[in-house]
């Protein structure tokens, strides 16, 4: 079964010594990885649209996530 980012860090911060930048640390690599499913979900979406993974490359989930979370 695959963990969100959120479960993830929740798991981490709660087994991780109480340091900054540790968590500092820890939370970067969770946002990557959220990133990282919200690309996946993006262009799983299309797919199931379309059926043709050539139509919405990688490049265009990255263009959805910078307008939709990089405000």
């Amino acid at each position: 079964m695959k963990q969100t980012a959120t479960e993830w860090l929740f798991e981490k911060l709660w087994n991780t010594a109480k340091d900054k930048f540790t968590w500092y640390a820890i939370l970067k690599q969770a946002k990557e990885m959220e990133k990282e499913q919200i690309f996946e979900s993006y262009c799983q979406g299309c797919f199931d649209i379309t059926q043709d993974e050539d139509i919405f490359p990688r490049e265009t989930a990255e263009d959805y996530y910078n307008k939709t979370y990089k405000q």
